[in-house]
């Protein structure tokens, strides 16, 4: 990404805050497939006038739900003491984190990271349909309907890539922790979701290049991952890339009427 990379003025209050904002745990999955020209990521654009990253674009994630920790979901793949060493939080919160994973992929593409047992996945969601808005509404945990359609969730299909913190100068705040998974065969991704205007599959060059001519605006960990994934090329490479896990905190300065952003 560029070392100097600005963002719109209006993201940030133009007077000091005097107590940053707690961090809210959430995460974030980029959601990867192959393309005639390298590997592509799937990408939301936000719908505009949202409290959060308002028109901006975006991998599928969200907030972590409390019942996103229940102990009774069927798992297979690394347990989840392996993701709580890997994010440095206790089992119970690393199981929240990979539950919600998986539920918000769902909810915002559609994708379903689960399997009638430890070795399939599913390859037709449309049945789900229901079930995924009520999840969107609340109505139901992943915990439910993972049981109610006897679903295994399936751990094993996501890494983990990084740990993102909004920096201390914006009101609202999270600490995001991002996988990434190969879109499962015969399934499909949309953006059948309202807090997206529009979604698509894209290479990282050509997100980046809408970026810098204006046609997208990207948070800085979108770019930076863009630029990873773009180093790496293919799904397969991306999947069996080691990574070691740190808080990534950008810094804001206030420029006039845009912000400056500085990485660690």
């Amino acid at each position: 990404m560029p070392d100097d990379m600005t963002l719109p003025g209006n993201l940030v209050p133009a007077k000091p805050l005097a107590q940053p904002a707690e961090a809210r745990d959430a995460v974030t999955v980029v959601l990867l497939r192959d393309g005639e020209e390298g590997v592509e990521a799937f990408l939301l654009r936000r719908v505009k006038g949202m409290a959060f990253a308002g028109g901006m674009t975006v991998f599928p994630g969200g907030g972590v739900d409390q019942r996103d920790a229940d102990t009774s979901v069927a798992w297979a793949g690394p347990p989840p003491q392996w993701w709580g060493d890997i994010f440095g939080v206790d089992e119970a919160t690393a199981r929240a984190f990979v539950c919600a994973a998986v539920r918000e992929t769902f909810e915002e593409s559609g994708v379903l990271l689960a399997g009638p047992d430890h070795d399939s996945v599913v390859a037709d969601t449309s049945a789900y349909h229901d079930a995924r808005q009520q999840l969107v509404d609340r109505e139901l945990s992943l915990a439910q309907f993972l049981a109610a359609n006897d679903l295994v969730l399936r751990a094993d299909l996501l890494r983990p890539w990084a740990n993102w913190v909004t920096p201390y100068e914006e009101p609202r705040r999270y600490d995001t922790r991002f996988f990434v998974a190969a879109l499962p065969h015969g399934q499909r991704a949309d953006g059948e979701t309202t807090e997206a205007s529009d979604a698509s599959w894209q290479t990282p060059a050509e997100a980046i290049q809408d970026a810098q001519d204006g046609r997208r605006m990207l948070m800085p960990p979108t770019w930076r991952t863009l630029d990873e994934i773009a180093a790496l090329n293919t799904v397969e490479k991306v999947m069996a890339e080691e990574r070691s896990i740190e808080k990534i905190i950008p810094k804001l300065i206030r420029d006039g009427d845009t912000i400056r952003v500085v990485l660690p």
